[in-house]
């Protein structure tokens, strides 16, 4: 099959949940590269879109883990942003659609993500169909496995992000986000963004602590000196055991791509090479 051909295939769907999929992307970096991909584009992120959000997200490790044997896991993606020409460090934007893009890693995988993302967009090679009928399957029965274990284990029960439950009307404050700047920062706009209360993994965090991450990163998108924002959450066993939300601010006339001095970083590259 031809490499234009191959382009332009779709996408593979996994795991379809209430609000969000979990899906092969069109160009799979790795075989270990998932996104995460709003099923509707319109859905506002609430409370049980951040529930499910996050369903998918652990579910999408869990079974990373199980069929690929991937013991860490990188998660990238944009707000406000779209990867321009040869979209050093990030994976090439599919849609206007909100998409998370999951980096599982193992022992002994043939290519690192590190080592796709450092190349032009158009020089980047997919992984053929064959390595991806190997863990496909799999990946749907283990996907399917962990979102309804975590259904039936969630606090408000097996149906708390399925359609047509109501939330409560009663609003609660959003819990507190530490911001800072890295020590060493790949860019001019980079800070780093945590939950107050300490979390050692991203299936630790609650939706109130997203939705308190989005409104963040909402407000660092909207700064004049940016157009946008390129965030990397690395693996905790890269960053001390802490969650850590990296945000990038971007924009059309940079001097510099700062995801091309991410790959170069002494504190969080090992996420990706």
């Amino acid at each position: 099959m031809a490499e234009g051909e191959r382009m332009e295939l779709s996408r593979r769907l996994l795991f379809g949940s209430a609000v969000w999929e979990v899906a092969r992307p069109r160009t799979p970096l790795t075989s270990g590269h998932l996104m995460i991909r709003l099923s509707n584009p319109a859905t506002a992120l609430d409370h049980r879109s951040a529930a499910d959000w996050l369903l998918c997200h652990n579910a999408a490790r869990s079974a990373l883990a199980d069929v690929i044997g991937a013991g860490t896991c990188t998660l990238l993606f944009a707000h406000r942003w779209h990867a321009l020409g040869a979209s050093i460090g990030e994976p090439a934007a599919e849609s206007s659609t909100p998409t998370f893009h999951l980096f599982g890693r193992w022992d002994g995988e043939p290519v690192t993500p590190a080592e796709q993302l450092a190349l032009p967009a158009q020089r980047r090679s997919p992984v053929p169909d064959q390595d991806l009928d190997k863990y496909d399957v799999g990946l749907r029965t283990a996907l399917l496995a962990a979102a309804t274990a975590a259904r039936r284990s969630a606090p408000d029960g097996p149906d708390s992000t399925r359609p047509g439950r109501t939330e409560p009307e009663a609003v609660v404050p959003l819990p507190a986000i530490r911001t800072w700047t890295p020590s060493n920062p790949a860019g001019t706009h980079h800070t780093v963004l945590a939950p107050e209360r300490s979390i050692g993994s991203i299936q630790d965090v609650t939706p109130p602590e997203l939705l308190a991450l989005a409104a963040e990163l909402e407000a660092l998108a909207l700064r004049q000196s940016v157009t946008g924002l390129s965030c990397m959450v690395p693996d905790a066993a890269v960053t001390g055991g802490r969650v850590e939300l990296h945000a990038l601010g971007r924009s059309a006339g940079e001097a510099v791509n700062p995801f091309e001095n991410v790959l170069r970083s002494r504190e969080i590259s090992l996420a990706l090479l």
